[in-house]
């Protein structure tokens, strides 16, 4: 059997593909590391690494243990932070922490939050806001008992959801800019604009994808920067509750249609996350 320490080893070693850098990042000397990585090729018979003079690369053997390991990795964590929170519980302090976007779904999540602290036994709610695509990682690595996601943006694979509701999305332009007097626009109408180019979000790994826009990682700075007549976005329906002077919203007839959904682990069994599932559905 592999245990967490080793596959802790091998993830480094893959990272870095240098066993120096691994055994520095791990805060060991580098010899034991070497013996276990060569004990695990070992007993999985398999060999992970190939060790040349011009470094280290990863077999075809060894990247897909680089993603299970990962994956397992991530699991033990979560199972760490739930098992803490359900101590917590136990203590006389429990709580459901639920993770949503900041800056959507705000008027449902006030909603949600009303209703189910009107159910018999609530226990308190802690709030997680998070950047764009962070709920469904924070729900995954148990930082989140629940979360609140949007379809097609956000990742659901291997969670439980429930669909809450459905709308069109909105292209918010600076206030007087001469889209904003139309009835509606197409996507065209909003790439086609080269004096305010839509933002760039960053990916999962921090990194930012390559383009025009202004680099962003929040609402406010998003709301800030169309404002200011340097950039555009295209956001949910609901997003209209939440601009301020200086902005406006026109319906794109075209973009897809959001789906925002609550979601959970499947293998949940929390009293609290179930009552609150049943809080949102019935909104």
């Amino acid at each position: 059997m592999v245990e967490t320490r080793e596959l802790r080893y091998f993830v480094a070693v893959a990272e870095e593909l240098h066993f120096g850098r691994a055994a520095q990042r791990l805060g060991i000397a580098q010899p034991p590391l070497s013996r276990a990585i060569a004990g695990l090729e070992r007993r999985l018979g398999a060999a992970l690494l190939e060790r040349g003079t011009r470094g280290v690369t990863l077999t075809g053997a060894g990247a897909v243990l680089l993603r299970e390991a990962r994956a397992a990795l991530d699991a033990v964590e979560a199972a760490e932070r739930r098992t803490r929170r359900a101590a917590l519980a136990g203590a006389g302090r429990p709580a459901v922490v639920l993770a949503a976007k900041a800056g959507a779904s705000s008027e449902l999540l006030a909603k949600l939050l009303d209703a189910y602290a009107a159910e018999p036994g609530a226990v308190a709610v802690d709030v997680l806001l998070c950047g764009p695509g962070e709920q469904a990682q924070v729900l995954r690595d148990g930082r989140a008992d629940v979360a609140l996601l949007h379809r097609p943006f956000d990742d659901t694979a291997g969670l439980d959801t429930e669909e809450l509701h459905t709308e069109g999305q909105v292209a918010v332009l600076p206030a007087g800019h001469p889209l904003g007097t139309r009835r509606e626009l197409r996507l065209a109408d909003i790439t086609g604009l080269p004096d305010l180019p839509l933002p760039r979000w960053p990916r999962a790994d921090g990194t930012f994808p390559d383009g025009p826009g202004p680099q962003v990682r929040d609402h406010t700075q998003l709301t800030q920067l169309i404002a200011l007549g340097r950039a555009c976005a295209i956001v949910p329906e609901t997003g209209r509750a939440g601009l301020g002077e200086g902005l406006t919203a026109v319906p794109v007839v075209d973009a897809p249609r959001v789906t925002t959904v609550i979601a959970w682990p499947p293998h949940s069994r929390s009293t609290a996350v179930a009552c609150l599932v049943r809080a949102a559905t019935a909104l």
